[in-house]
């Protein structure tokens, strides 16, 4: 990329900073042009945590011009929040809250600006956020801060800029009609109109990375997709219309389907293709559990409708094994692969 790449160290007393470190030392190929926004000092116990068998030396950068001159396996960071302390591990701390909040704005509005290609987000504490008040406490995770500074940028109302999550790896793929919200709420949330608009935002964004359109498979609410309206009736009064509307207007897409297999019959297996590139799930763990279980370290969160690419690991912060040295980058490795795909899609 001819920008660089930015990485948000997360939550600083979770396994954010720990992750980002163990990437840039063992996989300095992958993370050539990242640029870390974080804090320095958390950094550095981060690299020191990490360094072996390997030393991993941290490079505070003036602006992102300074990335050019870092060699590789070397830590790049941006000071981008203010710190009094070392934020201890596995601790909930409205500090911690607020610097990984002040991290993402800044790296957000740096690729909107067009000064960075893309941002990848390591995970933040959703009590953490909370707890910081203010500004940052008005938002339950990265993915409704994300649309906000789009909207800002877009000179737009919140509501005029509708994104969606999606999960994804390897095998499969799955897009959420509803994010982060009780499921009594998350019930309430499936309507015509968020399904119909999940399904629009995934036919451009899913389609934009394959390079044409996807098939989109999806899932029912209720057990058996109702069977019938004998378990519910929002198959038949929501969704079903919504998934006509949506073939009405050329979209490839069908369904609704039982949830407890739509699931596995868009599982891309060595040699099986799957029927569907993407299914389209009601709510948050209906679509998160069938991905997280084909493995967790290879699963990418990826924020569709926003302009700009964003990517995250699929897991949180991991306060039991904060600060152990134990924890795995994988995931973060392959959102930052991803990133790069979307950057070049």
């Amino acid at each position: 990329m001819n920008k660089p790449l930015l990485i948000t160290m997360g939550d600083a007393a979770g396994i954010g900073p720990e992750i980002v470190a163990k990437a840039f030392r063992d996989a300095p190929a992958d993370m050539a042009g990242c640029a870390v926004v974080g804090d320095i000092a958390t950094l550095r116990r981060a690299a020191a945590l990490v360094a072996s068998p390997l030393a991993l030396p941290v490079a505070q950068l003036d602006n992102l011009a300074d990335l050019a001159g870092v060699p590789p396996r070397c830590l790049p960071v941006l000071q981008k929040c203010e710190l009094p302390t070392l934020i201890p591990y596995g601790l909930v701390s409205d500090l911690a809250g607020q610097a990984a909040a002040d991290c993402i704005a800044w790296a957000a509005r740096s690729v909107l600006a067009g000064e960075a290609a893309a941002l990848v987000t390591a995970p933040i504490h959703k009590e953490a956020l909370a707890a910081a008040g203010g500004w940052a406490a008005g938002f339950p995770g990265h993915t409704e801060m994300l649309q906000a500074e789009a909207a800002a940028f877009l000179g737009k109302p919140v509501g005029e800029v509708p994104v969606r999550m999606m999960l994804a790896n390897d095998e499969l793929r799955t897009v959420l009609v509803s994010i982060h919200m009780s499921l009594r709420r998350a019930i309430d949330a499936v309507t015509f109109d968020n399904v119909l608009q999940t399904l629009r935002i995934t036919h451009g964004a899913v389609g934009a990375s394959l390079g044409h359109a996807p098939r989109i498979g999806v899932a029912g609410l209720n057990p058996h997709a109702g069977e019938g309206g004998l378990f519910g009736s929002e198959e038949q009064a929501i969704i079903a219309p919504a998934i006509a509307a949506a073939q009405a207007e050329g979209l490839d897409v069908s369904g609704p389907f039982a949830p407890d297999t739509v699931f596995m019959r868009a599982r891309q297996a060595a040699g099986k293709p799957g029927e569907f590139d993407v299914v389209v799930a009601m709510y948050h763990d209906q679509g998160l559990i069938p991905v997280k279980y084909l493995g967790v370290e290879q699963g990418v969160n990826v924020t569709l409708g926003l302009p700009l690419v964003r990517t995250s690991p699929d897991h949180g912060t991991a306060f039991d094994i904060a600060g152990r040295g134990v924890a795995d980058a994988a995931s973060l490795l392959a959102a930052v692969r991803m990133a790069r795909r979307l950057v070049a899609a």
